[in-house]
């Protein structure tokens, strides 16, 4: 054992400092935190200052105990997790945890490991910073309050197994209240004019032109005009203008921009990230500044001029927008940028090519432009028509990289043009009104949520990945790509002196991995804004990010500001339970033509349903489940009663009916009491007798292949085949076989020892 024990918080990161320290160190992981609010209870005790019960993670108490003993022997124990408030907590845990002699231990931090990062941080360790510990522990706190208090709430009055967090909730506000927008989004039409001119009869010039028609009459008015005009080159403009690269990465930009460029969601994006950091081939990947040390400018400088040349060096520093930036190291960049290329799977390269060319970008000089606009001068109206160009006279930046937006508006195109001189006749090739719509507001990306709620200040750069991903993972929204619909346009073109009209179709509202409301979510959120709108507010969400920031910085005091928010939200829950009434998203269908009974879509116990019925009548309603892709929101009547068609009998087979119906786990077909599911693409509706055969078939077969053994004196006991290999399995128990065994020569007596062992074992866990 080396005198000296560093503890990191990942395996990864641990194998990559242990190559820059000496024999005197030993290099160990924690595997993340050790110690949190235990699972059972509140954990906070509300009397006493919220004073936080901490308990050993059951999973980390064999760690806990090696890192203890190894603790023990140790001179001195660096602690080396993350330099942001998550990482100081871990240290901080780590202490306590390990019951470490603080006179022994001492705190380092560093944005990159490498060897002089590492070097340096163990010439200048500090203790641990208290105030930082109290702005996550202040974080955590709230959270589990806002949790344990309101998701209560939420079982009694919208459906059971709910829960409700203090920024997921206002992530699912921003996605529901946009889905509203898009709803009530009313389309408005114009008519885009474009014409192209020819030049000496043979050079083209695409031209728009510089109004918009509101309706039909006006556009083919124009066409007419057109007919006898003479079009001439009234102005011809040349603008110098410059193009700046972007900043460095920060961790939304990052979010942002591997999700534009290479499709990642921002949990593959972080996931990546964390790897190319515990590596050592990147710098921290969590912060929100774009600033740059000067070893990397330099190193910038270096790269550029040898790859590009002097004249695209351009050095500059960028300043972070935001006030409470709580990380004040540097951007995120390659460790080294000399290193252009790196080894890894071609996720970890692709990201880490993006950084390398954002960062080396950053540096370069700007990309010199030329535009031109050229006026068309119409000799028989006011309009003009206008056509834009543009011209790199010097690529700059541009060399490397350009940032990706997430603008949709795609029509806008500007290109090289002729050389043309003012009073310069045209003659007409073509020219046409198309008809074209208003775009609804467009829905959130992973990415595009990531950016609203960094410029509502909600949330950090540690927070969004896990944001994103709990409200998918709750159901409350989902991402997905549907299909767009058919819409009919007018198109109007002047074929030489003849003004022509015709219907054109176009798809349009076709959404790739687009973020979606659920009726679950919908209804939740409309349950929270109505009765705590104070902790849904945006403003509010960000004040209380300014006040973790004060705490860090040792200018608030933790608990003061945990009790000024928590004495009246809890008022408020009492309240709520006893004024609010049961919601359901209840949806007035209409009547069912057979009993004449209201039909309604709403949320039940286990989901979306329709109910045929009222709740309080003494005969009791029926209800069937929705099924995939149907919405209390959207659902119309004659879809509702298909619903109850279900179950229905698809036909016989081996002498007994198969029954087609739809279950907590989507449609399924019953035959002698056993379930077998619908596949995706099957309607449950028109599943016919020969399909529901196949299904039945297919699964059987499946199970056939499964089973590897079997004992004619115990048929209860088999061994079957797994996604992870061979394992016994006897009644609805499964029993992993030992390692050194092999399947194919398992005895019936062997199988019953493993399983009795098995059983045994769980019985003195249980204890």
């Amino acid at each position: 054992m080396g005198k000296n024990l560093v503890i990191v918080e990942s395996p990864a990161k641990a194998k990559t400092i242990e190559r820059f320290l000496g024999k005197d160190f030993t290099v160990l992981s924690s595997f993340g935190h050790v110690r949190d609010l235990s699972k059972k209870d509140l954990s906070v005790d509300i009397e006493n200052g919220f004073e936080p019960n901490y308990e050993i993670s059951p999973d980390k108490k064999k760690t806990v105990k090696e890192l203890k003993s190894k603790a023990k022997n140790a001179e001195v124990v660096w602690l080396a997790t993350d330099e942001d408030r998550e990482g100081e907590a871990i240290s901080w845990h780590l202490v306590k945890a390990l019951d470490i002699d603080e006179s022994k231990t001492k705190r380092i931090v560093f944005h990159e490991i490498t060897k002089d990062a590492i070097t340096h941080a163990i010439e200048n360790p500090r203790s641990i910073d208290i105030h930082l510990v109290d702005a996550q522990q202040a974080r955590r706190v709230l959270d589990r309050l806002v949790g344990y208090e309101l998701s209560p709430v939420l079982w009694k009055k919208v459906k059971p197994a709910l829960s409700a967090g203090r920024v997921q909730s206002v992530a699912v506000r921003l996605i529901v209240e946009r889905e509203e927008e898009i709803k009530a989004f009313k389309p408005e039409s114009s008519y885009r004019v474009t014409a192209v001119f020819l030049l000496d009869g043979k050079t083209s010039i695409q031209t728009e032109l510089n109004k918009r028609f509101k309706t039909k009459k006006e556009a083919i008015d124009f066409l007419n005009t057109c007919i006898s005009a003479d079009f001439t080159i009234e102005s011809v403009e040349k603008k110098p203008a410059k193009k700046s690269p972007a900043p460095p990465f920060t961790t939304s930009t990052l979010q942002q921009e591997a999700s534009r460029k290479l499709g990642y969601s921002v949990a593959k994006t972080m996931m990546v990230a964390q790897q190319l950091y515990e590596s050592g081939r990147i710098t921290y990947m969590r912060t929100d500044s774009v600033n740059l040390s000067n070893l990397a400018l330099n190193m910038a400088k270096k790269v550029i001029g040898n790859n590009y040349g002097e004249n695209y060096i351009k050095t500059r520093q960028f300043t972070t927008k935001s006030k409470s930036a709580q990380e004040a190291h540097e951007a995120i960049r390659p460790t080294y940028l000399d290193q252009q290329e790196i080894n890894g799977d071609s996720s970890q390269q692709k990201l880490y090519e993006l950084i390398w060319k954002r960062t080396i970008a950053s540096q370069m000089a700007d990309a010199q432009l030329e535009k031109t606009n050229i006026t068309i001068d119409v000799s028989k109206a006011d309009e003009k028509f206008i056509a834009k160009g543009e011209v790199i006279k010097f690529d700059g930046f541009l060399k490397v990289y350009l940032e990706s937006t997430d603008d949709e508006d795609t029509e806008t195109q500007s290109g090289m043009l002729p050389p043309v001189k003012k009073g310069d006749i045209l003659t007409r090739s073509e020219i046409a009104a198309t008809e074209r719509f208003t775009m609804a507001p467009p829905r959130y990306t992973e990415a595009s949520l990531v950016k609203k709620l960094e410029d509502l200040g909600i949330g950090r750069p540690s927070t969004y990945a896990p944001t994103i991903s709990t409200i998918q993972k709750r159901e409350y929204v989902v991402k997905e790509d549907r299909t767009g619909t058919e819409r009919n346009y007018t198109y109007i073109s002047l074929d030489k002196n003849e003004v022509k009209e015709e219907k054109r179709s176009e798809k349009t509202g076709y959404e790739k991995s687009k973020l979606f409301p659920t009726d679950i979510g919908t209804v939740v959120n409309n349950f929270l804004v109505e009765y705590f709108d104070n902790v849904l507010d945006y403003n509010f969400t960000a004040r209380v990010e300014k006040e973790f920031d004060e705490i860090a910085q040792g200018n608030k005091v933790w608990n003061e500001m945990i009790g000024s928010f928590y004495h009246p939200f809890h008022d408020r829950i009492e309240k709520t339970l006893e004024v609010s009434k049961k919601q359901s998203g209840e949806r007035l269908l209409g009547s069912d033509p057979e009993s004449g009974k209201n039909v309604y879509a709403k949320i039940g116990r286990y989901g979306p349903i329709v109910q045929i019925g009222e709740s309080q009548d003494e005969e009791k309603p029926k209800f069937a489940g929705m099924r995939k892709g149907q919405s209390i929101e959207t659902i119309e009547l004659e879809e509702a009663l298909d619903l109850f068609k279900l179950p229905r009998t698809a036909g016989t087979f081996e002498g007994e009916e198969m029954q087609v119906a739809i279950g907590r786990f989507g449609p399924y077909v019953r035959h002698k009491g056993k379930f077998y599911s619908i596949p995706k693409g099957d309607d449950p509706m028109s599943v016919s007798e020969d399909r529901a055969i196949e299904i039945i078939e297919t699964k059987r077969q499946k199970d056939k292949e499964k089973i590897l053994k079997t004992f004619k004196e115990d048929p209860d006991i088999q061994v079957l085949k797994g996604r992870y290999g061979a394992y016994i399995s006897k009644g609805k128990s499964n029993y992993r076989i030992p390692k050194g065994k092999n399947h194919e020569e398992l005895t019936l007596a062997e199988c019953r020892e493993i399983i009795e062992a098995t059983d045994k074992k769980k019985k003195g866990k249980g204890k």
